[in-house]
């Protein structure tokens, strides 16, 4: 999926993701950052992520703009 995060704190590690196509909200898992170039993240960052079991945001990674499907490319 595709999203933009919503808030992240890099303390507790809690943060919401919202989703580009359903604009659904997605609690991020406590693992979400493990094995991702993320280190912190902020408010209107762009990702790609997975969704666990549990509904949780997970596997956040980088996109292009071109796997992003942004218009005009």
């Amino acid at each position: 999926m595709q999203g933009v995060i919503k808030a992240y704190d890099p303390v507790t590690k809690d943060g919401v993701v919202l989703s580009d196509s359903t604009l659904t909200e997605f609690d991020l898992a406590h693992n979400a950052l493990d094995g991702s170039v993320f280190r912190m993240l902020r408010p209107g960052q762009r990702v790609i992520f997975d969704i666990d079991d549990s509904g949780l945001a997970t596997r956040l990674r980088l996109g292009s703009e071109v796997d992003m499907g942004t218009p005009g490319f």
